[in-house]
């Protein structure tokens, strides 16, 4: 199993702005077959160094995770991610 990992801080970091991009996030759940596992966490803390987000995702394989990559509704999420985010950082690992 693969376990795809990534912290997204936001341009605005109001509730309501996290809220309405983890919204974003939760709803690729049950709409890419490959997708094994999908969570989403906001920060509680809010200290300086913290990330807004957290998505978590587990896939079978590293080819499950590449077509996940590239997967219409991935894409639509990336555009969004995109337009929103200040910095991502991800971590990709065997699990």
């Amino acid at each position: 199993m693969i376990t795809h990992i990534v912290f997204f801080k936001l341009k605005d970091r109001s509730p309501e702005s996290v809220e309405r991009t983890a919204q974003v996030l939760r709803d690729m759940e049950g709409k890419i077959d490959v997708l094994r596992h999908l969570e989403v966490g906001k920060d509680v803390l809010h200290s300086e160094r913290s990330y807004d987000i957290a998505l978590v995702t587990k896939f079978d394989s590293l080819e499950g995770l590449d077509a996940y990559q590239v997967h219409p509704v991935h894409q639509k999420v990336i555009e969004h991610m995109t337009a929103v985010r200040e910095a991502s950082v991800a971590v990709d690992y065997e699990s």
